[in-house]
């Protein structure tokens, strides 16, 4: 393996688990579709900020990218709040407009720089290597690489710091607020981060791939812990492993190493979303599964309960009785008693059941 297969392997890693991070709260905030206006619309900052400065390695890209960042959020919460238009219809009127309008200034003043379609849509991890990062003559390592760390410490930072903020305004604004923790600036706060991390991927994925290493680890380690803290290290490492597997994966087919992430982090949640031990599709299944029959045995129990002692007991406990009260298939109740019987909470005597000490324990609670 050479150095640069290596180096745009870590590249892929580090961009991933940088965009992973703040995407655990975009998820839980339910904003995802604002990650993916973002990540369109900060192109207009990076052309405005290299009309301005002239250079693409400029500082002011990255200000200008953030700035812009925030202005869509803003510009998207303000047509919100008119009532006239609800979030996803504002969504949908801010971006298009801010992206295609970068889009406009690249054709007419960026033709002949490294801003074009293939940047802006897929990025170029593939010759990421090849740029490097040289101080004083010192080879430093592929730029992306050493930007993207960066990005990734930033956010790792900012998110230790300001946790139990992030926490509170997340899952209680209100409270957060109360407790004077400024919601509105955590708000804020995680947008410019989300912002800062889109500009620093564009290179290596381009503007639209950055949503999905943003919000599909964060979806899948959701699927898999309640735990927050539990949640953002598993986005990371879902992320480095969708990094590292695309790499692998678009290698094996010959296709675009960005999309080739974006696919194998999807199969990941796709596994995940099938296999999750709680909130996965067959657990689900056999949760709702069992829960059927947890409450055709309670049914049945509380029956015979409600009819122990009474003069009817001997007609009301009968088999073929319940097809009759619970409009059950016969061979549906069978198993329905059959189930009961293999718990030891009745006992059956030719065609009539009887609750064990068990059952009758069970029912009395479940009659309460």
């Amino acid at each position: 393996m050479s150095i640069e297969q290596i180096e745009i392997q870590l590249i892929a890693m580090v961009v991933a688990a940088a965009c992973a991070l703040p995407g655990v709260f975009l998820v839980l905030r339910r904003m995802a579709m604002i990650s993916d206006a973002i990540s369109h619309t900060v192109l207009l900052g990076i052309v405005g900020g290299f009309l301005i400065a002239g250079d693409l390695d400029n500082p002011l890209l990255i200000v200008g990218a953030a700035v812009v960042g925030v202005l869509t959020v803003v510009l998207v919460e303000m047509l919100n709040r008119t009532k006239l238009v609800k979030q996803d219809a504002a969504i949908g009127l801010v971006f298009p407009a801010l992206f295609s309008l970068a889009v406009v200034l690249i054709s007419m003043y960026a033709r002949n720089v490294h801003l074009d379609e293939h940047t802006v849509f897929q990025g170029d991890l593939l010759f990421a290597p090849f740029d490097r990062f040289i101080v004083g003559g010192v080879d430093l390592g592929p730029r992306t690489l050493i930007i993207m760390s960066v990005i990734l410490l930033l956010n790792i930072v900012a998110i230790t710091l300001f946790f139990k903020e992030l926490k509170l305004a997340t899952f209680d604004p209100g409270l957060a607020a109360a407790l004077g923790f400024a919601p509105t600036f955590i708000h804020y706060g995680l947008v410019t981060l989300v912002s800062i991390t889109a500009v620093g991927a564009f290179d290596a994925v381009g503007s639209i791939l950055v949503v999905a290493l943003m919000i599909i680890p964060a979806v899948t380690a959701y699927l898999l812990t309640d735990n927050l803290k539990l949640m953002l290290l598993l986005s990371v490492l879902i992320g480095a492993v969708g990094g590292v597997g695309g790499y692998w994966f678009a290698r094996a087919i010959d296709t675009n190493i960005s999309a080739a992430i974006v696919a194998v982090l999807g199969i990941i949640f796709g596994a995940v979303f099938i296999l999750a031990p709680e909130r996965g599709m067959v657990a689900l299944a056999l949760r709702r599964q069992r829960q059927k029959w947890e409450f055709s045995r309670d049914m049945l129990l509380v029956h015979l309960l409600n009819h122990k002692g009474q003069p009817d007991e001997d007609y009301e406990n009968r088999i073929h009785n319940l097809v009759e009260h619970f409009r059950w298939q016969p061979d549906f109740a069978e198993k329905v008693v059959r189930y009961c019987e293999n718990y030891g909470l009745i006992v059956r005597r030719n065609t009539h059941l009887y609750l064990t000490a068990e059952g009758l324990e069970l029912a009395e609670n479940k009659e309460i």
